[in-house]
């Protein structure tokens, strides 16, 4: 399949430095980076605003249908967006604007698609290990495989239906995610708040927070090991179990086993709470939580990390400007709510059976993602038609 260099397709601009005393409540919309996360670019109640008057003075910054969004640095480089509105936006600073809407040799969901395959070789190309970043020159050298329109078009038309059949499946998982939620609102109500008038106690009063170090020279070949990127932000789905060769970790790891709950102190705002059904060893950025017997239920525990005011109290703890996280001592001195354990373990007897459905869509969408990954890569190999 024929290459060409992005640049040679389509027009690539830098957003603008806007100016936060310009900020408004309505108007046109300002996209920035926590507008887009590898999918379509969302404006809702959170956006911010501007003066339409900017749609005529900073014209090389709109955003119109069709149109692919990158990010240029810091920890989100390269993740990117397609804008499907049918209004104009403007575009904020450290985000690169890929003008495909435009173009009468690119057909916008075509590459969209291919960023899938494209981050990668984004991420090693964006130097700097603490602060990535990259330029739109850059991403315009890259070079993109570039089949005729009509070809373009029937590759993008397969993987929408193939990207579609794996959205549904995870909104679904979503709504089982909902419906533990309520589910505890139902029984506990607002754990701030507290009206249902529940004993309130430290965190470190019902969950031991006491590492277990183990050493490089002590992990055994085939220990099973948890990264903090293997943990998926908000889902707390465990997505890669890594299996280590002996000497493979060169530095401490903390043991854990199922009894644990592992919570990512790293940048906390991305709420990575997870529920290990093995035993092994996990990356210092995990802080393993294990509720006490007699005290406390993991099920509810990890309601409460989960919940947004956790996320909140964790978020403003946090120390670090690039890498913020939350210590653990920090951690055990949050205020929770402490209900009977035999309501705990009501909640969690619940929470047990949408878990239960929840697997079998889990097991779906594994079917579905395999199905799309095997069509993305026959596609951009040419093989597809």
């Amino acid at each position: 399949m024929n290459k060409v260099e992005l640049h040679k397709v389509c027009k690539i601009n830098n957003g603008y430095a806007f100016r936060s005393e310009d900020y408004l409540n309505n108007g046109v919309p300002l996209l920035r980076i926590s507008n887009f996360d590898d999918g379509e670019v969302v404006v809702n109640e959170k956006s911010i605003y501007l003066k339409e008057e900017f749609l005529d003075t900073k014209s090389d910054f709109i955003v119109e249908k069709g149109d692919i969004l990158i990010a240029l640095s810091g920890a989100t480089t390269g993740k990117y967006g397609i804008y499907n509105y049918n209004f104009p936006s403007l575009l904020n600073q450290r985000i690169g604007l890929i003008k495909s809407s435009s173009s009468d040799k690119l057909n916008s969901k075509y590459f969209y698609h291919y960023l899938t395959i494209l981050k990668g070789e984004i991420l090693r190309n964006a130097g700097g290990a603490a602060q990535p970043n990259i330029s739109t020159k850059t991403i315009g050298g890259l070079q993109i495989p570039l089949p005729p329109l009509p070809q373009q078009q029937k590759i993008a038309n397969i993987l929408d239906a193939a990207d579609a059949l794996r959205q549904k499946d995870k909104a679904l998982l979503a709504k089982y995610d909902e419906l533990t939620q309520a589910l505890f609102l139902d029984m506990f109500g607002d754990p701030v708040s507290n009206p249902k008038g529940w004993e309130k106690v430290e965190l470190k009063k019902i969950c031991s927070i006491k590492k277990k170090n183990i050493k490089p020279e002590d992990i055994t070949a085939g220990e099973n090991y948890v990264a903090l990127d293997s943990v998926e932000k908000v889902t707390g789905n465990i997505t890669t179990i890594y299996n280590v060769e002996k000497g493979e970790l060169k530095s401490n790891k903390f043991w854990f086993d199922n009894s644990y709950i592992l919570y990512g102190k790293l940048r906390p705002y991305l709420n990575k709470v997870a529920l290990p059904e093995f035993e092994g060893v996990c990356s210092t950025d995990i802080i393993p939580i294990q509720p006490i017997k007699n005290r406390s239920n993991r099920l509810f525990i990890t309601s409460i990390l989960r919940h947004k005011s956790f996320v909140s109290f964790a978020d403003e703890r946090s120390s670090g400007a690039n890498l913020p996280r939350i210590s653990p001592t920090q951690v055990e001195k949050y205020l929770t709510i402490n209900p009977p354990l035999i309501i705990q373990n009501q909640f969690a007897a619940r929470v047990q059976v949408i878990e239960h459905q929840k697997a079998v869509a889990q097991k779906s969408l594994e079917k579905s993602e395999e199905l799309f990954n095997s069509l993305l890569q026959k596609a951009f190999k040419g093989e597809l038609l």
